[in-house]
Parts: structure tokens; sequence; C-alpha cells
């Protein structure tokens, strides 16, 4: 009885050991997507699933992505991270261990970003964060990558377009201190400005927290301070209560945002409130033309809005893993080393044609692509203002 035991026992550990896995078994190319279904910005997750679908159904009207000779059918592994740094790490350690997927998009914001990003770097799957503007996000983790550009280029860009545009001195930034996208980027423009115009040129540097909704006594401060002009780097749920209230309370001066005004959800929000500001962002929709213009009137037609830049930049960053797949040449069926593949075939990408913009790696995973300043106009559309490039 001891000895059969043993004998199946045997037999179970070596089926296990050398049966092939999901991965090799299938003819299936999984991409996994890391989305904010859910949670405080949910039309971040929604932009990002769409341009998603748009994609893939370019994928399967090809009868699948082309890797050598060969074709794959491909599939959206879509988990929603919930707007939440835990839950993002658990969808992209689903995602890994138990889907197999090649590679991940997202998550989006740095929030989420940052911690998802080292759950793939220690499972060495390759990820492309499509907003994520952090130097966190990629900092020392080779197998992830960014489809947008970093904060320590964004601030100084906001800060010698608003003193150049309007030749100001004095700022005050309101920002929330529990969420690593606005600290760090208020950090960064504070810096930058304070290069520019001297230390305490800054008159008013002030915080909040996550979920917060009334910033009265915030911008009374700033409105006492002196400041110029306002920065907020926030997301569509506050912006527009933040620039509301500074107006109730008599702010009439200029407030500008980051990339994360972008959302399609920002004017809806605002209103008139919002007409005349600027921001920086990844590629203004309004007057764009070629592959641009061609993306967002699909998708305009298909889900009835303009895409934000999140869209735009998750179709973009899936462009990228589908370039890079294809440069591979193969599939081995070693999730393991397609990974690896994956990975150094998207270091290597050079001068990739984007629908926001061409971009280049650096060996940290980071893109070499300019910025872009819109202007909100009298219609709530993002007009092209200016372009900012390294």
């Amino acid at each position: 009885m001891k000895k059969r035991l043993v004998f199946v026992v045997t037999c179970l550990v070596i089926c296990l050991v050398f049966a092939p896995s999901i991965w090799s078994r299938s003819k299936t190319i999984k991409i996994g997507l890391n989305a904010p279904m859910t949670g405080d910005i949910p039309k971040v997750g929604e932009g990002s699933k769409f341009a998603a679908q748009m994609w893939l159904e370019d994928i399967n009207k090809a009868g699948g992505l082309k890797v050598g000779k060969k074709k794959y059918k491909v599939e959206l592994v879509i988990e929603d991270n919930e707007s939440k740094a835990e839950s993002a790490v658990k969808a992209a350690t689903k995602m890994i261990v138990e889907d197999e997927v090649l590679a991940i998009v997202g998550p989006q914001s740095s929030k989420q970003a940052v911690p998802a990003g080292s759950v793939a770097n220690v499972y060495k799957t390759p990820m492309i964060s499509p907003w994520s503007t952090n130097p966190d996000t990629t900092k020392d983790r080779p197998f992830v990558f960014r489809g947008c550009f970093l904060d320590p280029f964004q601030g100084p860009v906001l800060a010698n377009f608003i003193t150049q545009e309007f030749h100001f001195t004095k700022a005050a930034v309101l920002y929330d201190v529990a969420s690593d996208y606005p600290k760090g980027l208020a950090e960064f423009f504070k810096e930058a400005w304070e290069k520019l115009h001297g230390p305490g040129s800054v008159v008013a540097y002030e915080s909040f927290t996550t979920k917060d909704t009334d910033f009265s006594s915030q911008l009374t401060k700033i409105n006492r301070s002196g400041a110029e002009v306002l920065f907020t780097p926030q997301y569509y749920n506050e912006v527009a209560l933040i620039v509301q209230q500074a107006h109730e309370l008599g702010w009439n001066k200029p407030i500008v945002g980051s990339d994360s005004w972008g959302s399609a959800e920002t004017v809806k929000l605002c209103g008139k409130d919002c007409y005349g500001l600027f921001f920086s962002t990844h590629y203004a929709a309004a007057g764009a033309t070629g592959a641009t213009k061609a993306f967002i009137d699909r998708y305009n037609k298909t889900y009835g809005y303009v895409p934000d830049d999140v869209g735009a930049l998750t179709w973009d960053s899936l462009r990228l893993v589908q370039r890079a797949i294809e440069n591979c040449g193969k599939i081995t069926g070693k999730i393991e080393k397609d990974r690896q593949c994956v990975r150094d075939a998207l270091a290597k990408i050079k001068a990739f044609d984007g629908i926001t913009g061409k971009m280049s790696f650096t060996e940290e995973g980071d893109p070499l692509k300019c910025a872009v300043i819109v202007q909100i106009n009298d219609k709530g559309e993002f007009e092209f203002f200016k372009s900012v490039c390294p």
C-alpha cells in the first residue's frame, strides 16, 4: 500500500513539474488592463476600457496578432482596481499569477501605478502605465514603462508657461497631500517656480486630504496671500469643486491645472467656471489631424463623447505592447522567456509615432515626448495652445 501511494504521489509530482503551463498550451495572448472602473475616478477606467476595446476590435478584424509567421488570438483581461493602491496590487498579482498575461497596461494614476509596478517588476512581467507621471512608477524597475511624460518635466513646463504667458511672480498651490501624483507634482512645480522667482515666491502652499470637499479654508488663505495665480494638480472630480469654490470666494485670477484635468468629465462638472483656464496635457482633441483625429472621431461615434487623454494614452500603450510583441518574432510558449522578450523589445522602441506624439524610451522605461498646453474654450473644448518639448 505504501509503495503504491509513493508511486501515485511521484507520478503526480512529475505531471505537475513537466505538464505544460496554461500559457504554453494556449494559442491566445493575454493582455491585462488594470483600471479604476469604480472608486473616485471611474471615468478614467471607462476611457481606458473603451480604448482597449477599440484596439482589440482591430486585432480581431486582422484575424489575430501576427508574431513571426503565426497569428494569435488576443484576450483582454480587465481588472477593476477600484482607484485603490491595495486593489491595484491584488489585480496585478492575479493577472500575472493566475491569468498568465503576457503584459499589463495600467494602472493609470500614480497612486495605483507605483505599488502595482513593484509587483510587475518582482514577477518580471512587462507593465506600461499610460498616465502615471510620478517618477517612482518606473524608478529601478526594468520591467515597468509609461506612455506619458514625467512630473519633473511637467512641473517646470507649467512654471515656465505661467511666467512667460502672464509675467506673474507670486503663485499659490492647492493639492491633495495623501495622493502620490498631486503631492509629487506640487513639489516639482514649487521647486521650479522658486528657481524662477526666488524663495518665498510660492506665497501659499495649501493641502487637503483625499475625499475632502470643502476647500474654503485653504482658498481663503490663498485669496489673502497676494498670489497672482493658483496651480492645482487635481483630478476631475475635485477640479470643479476647487474652481467653483474659489470663484464663490471672490478669486478672479487664473487657475492652472495639470494633465489630471484632461478628463471629459472636467468641463461637465465644472461648467463655465472652467472656461478660459489652461492646463498641461498629452494631446489636444480640438483641431486634431491625421491618426489622432481618426481615433477621436471613431471613439466619439462609438461611445458618444470625445476621448480624454487617458483613452488616447491607453490606445498608444496598447499599440506599444503590440509593437513589442511583434518585434519578438515568435512566441516560445515559455511565459518567463516571452515576458522577458516583450520587456526587452519595449526598451528598444525608438521614434514610435503615437496619437499623443512621437516617443522613444529611455533605459529607465520613460518616453521622451512633448507636453501640450491646452485652453478650455467657450464651447468647453480642450483647444491646443502650444507644445513644449524636452
